[in-house]
């Protein structure tokens, strides 16, 4: 099949997921006019008329009967996601004044749940435009094509390798549709319980909202420049803590508990992973908070519990500055968001069952090196026995994704500090932001503001990207383009 006719299949289904995308950004219009934000309107209905428009082009498309590759699906969703930076850059443009540049950094910061901001004064900002922030980290973390599979009636190839592009290839229902079904009304139902417990810390339910959409989607926009610092509120980063959790842990966990009453957050290798390394990371940020840094072992505390916890789930508020802290502890802290939370969350990251599984394939390869080739050592994942030809594949994928993440994070980082030069910031705080990025985190030791150069914000924009889709589907994409669709 011709790479055209690859794409004009894929067409339709784009279709549905921009129409989906056009009908969930016309939500800021409401809270426009709930403020009387009137001057903000016509800036806000951009991006739901170009969603819309976009999405109607594509939809009416003529749906042919074959099945597209899985390639072209794939390509197809690390489009998507560009269209929607691009799409969701151009209301802050037109809003706030910001340079073009600027504004799809902050819409690629949002669809992803990274949480880096280039917007001059938070404060300042329309409550229209911060709820834009907002709910482009709430629907980005679940997952654009997640939200709209749910919304159809079609199954097959095209659906699932869409949703799998995205990193959420971890089923617990039946069929793709009924997963992402599932997901989108435990996403809903999580996040507002967690609007309910924020609210206890006693902050207007303006903030909680737009806070526990955030934490949910593990993404770390604010409505205040100071972040969760504006609010000098101990109680609240506490409540905030196990709402960044949730949205860390595997999705299945939570559709586990409620369809058959099974609680099994101590027994999922990926929890207990989660929460051995926040404690790890607590002890060891702490040591070196009250030891390096010389903070008063409460402050100590509550900075290592809720910044370990911020970085592992790459929620990204934060309550302390890691631009004070030694290199040591920031590379620590790299390290953290680098591994991120588990496979079929809302996290970025490389994902804690990928580290699971290495840590399981390198057992089983020193184990296999000790033993006559003529015994067979089962590779065991996940309390299962898996055949060794289909062990071998899965092992060189998940090897693969990792190093394309280190040599990611290492290459940017190289750039960066090439384009940039010499600046007040060391070259531990340019990987730890370049990190934060590639893992959709958002916590940043200052290093990434306005003043960056051009060719450095697009690096980043495109780093957020990469991060997001896990690199595959952009080099895919890339790889089409390259050859013209032909």
């Amino acid at each position: 099949m011709h790479r055209a006719g690859s794409l004009r299949v894929m067409l339709p289904d784009m279709g549905t997921i921009l129409l989906f995308l056009g009908m969930v950004s016309a939500a800021p219009l409401v809270v426009a006019l709930w403020y009387r934000e009137i001057s903000v309107l016509p800036a806000m209905a951009t991006a739901p008329a170009l969603f819309l428009a976009l999405g109607l082009y594509c939809a009416r498309m003529p749906r042919e009967d074959r099945e597209s590759p899985l390639s072209a699906a794939i390509g197809a969703v690390a489009l998507i996601w560009l269209v929607a930076a691009f799409i969701g850059a151009i209301p802050f443009t037109i809003a706030l004044g910001m340079p073009f540049t600027d504004s799809v950094f902050e819409a690629m910061s949002g669809w992803t749940s990274t949480g880096l901001t280039l917007v001059p004064s938070v404060d300042a900002a329309p409550h229209a435009i911060l709820f834009w922030r907002t709910l482009m980290q709430w629907v980005g973390g679940l997952g654009i094509v997640a939200f709209t599979i749910a919304l159809s009636q079609r199954s097959g190839l095209v659906q699932r390798g869409l949703y799998r592009s995205e990193g959420r290839s971890e089923a617990f229902m039946p069929g793709v549709t009924g997963t992402a079904a599932s997901m989108w009304k435990i996403y809903i139902a999580i996040t507002a319980l967690g609007t309910a417990l924020i609210l206890c810390s006693g902050i207007p339910v303006w903030d909680a909202l737009n806070i526990a959409m955030a934490s949910i989607a593990t993404g770390g926009f604010s409505v205040h420049s100071e972040g969760i610092l504006y609010y000098h509120n101990p109680l609240l980063e506490m409540l905030v803590i196990p709402v960044m959790i949730a949205g860390a842990l595997p999705f299945k966990l939570f559709y586990l508990l409620y369809a058959r009453k099974e609680a099994a957050f101590l027994r999922d290798p990926q929890a207990r992973l989660l929460f051995g390394l926040i404690a790890v990371g607590f002890f060891v940020v702490a040591w070196d908070l009250v030891f390096r840094e010389h903070l008063l072992t409460g402050e100590a505390l509550r900075q290592s519990i809720f910044m370990v916890t911020s970085a592992i789930t790459c929620t990204g508020f934060q309550n302390g500055n890691p631009f004070e802290w030694t290199g040591a502890t920031v590379l620590f802290f790299s390290a953290l968001m680098l591994v991120g939370g588990a496979t079929g969350s809302t996290a970025g990251g490389i994902k804690l069952n990928r580290l699971l599984l290495g840590l399981e394939s390198l057992s089983w390869w020193f184990h296999r090196l000790f033993v006559s080739g003529k015994v067979v050592v089962p590779f065991r994942h996940d309390g299962k026995v898996i055949p060794k030809n289909i062990a071998e594949i899965e092992v060189s994928k998940n090897m693969l994704i990792i190093i394309l993440f280190i040599l990611t994070v290492f290459f940017a980082s190289l750039a960066v500090m090439h384009l940039e030069g010499v600046t007040r910031f060391e070259s531990s705080d340019v990987i730890f932001e370049v990190a934060s990025a590639m893992c959709n985190v958002g916590i940043s030791t200052g290093y990434v503001n306005p003043g960056l150069s051009l060719p450095s914000k697009w690096l980043f924009i495109f780093v957020m990207w990469f991060g997001r889709l896990e690199i595959v589907p952009v080099i895919v994409l890339i790889m089409e383009a390259a050859k013209g669709f032909r």
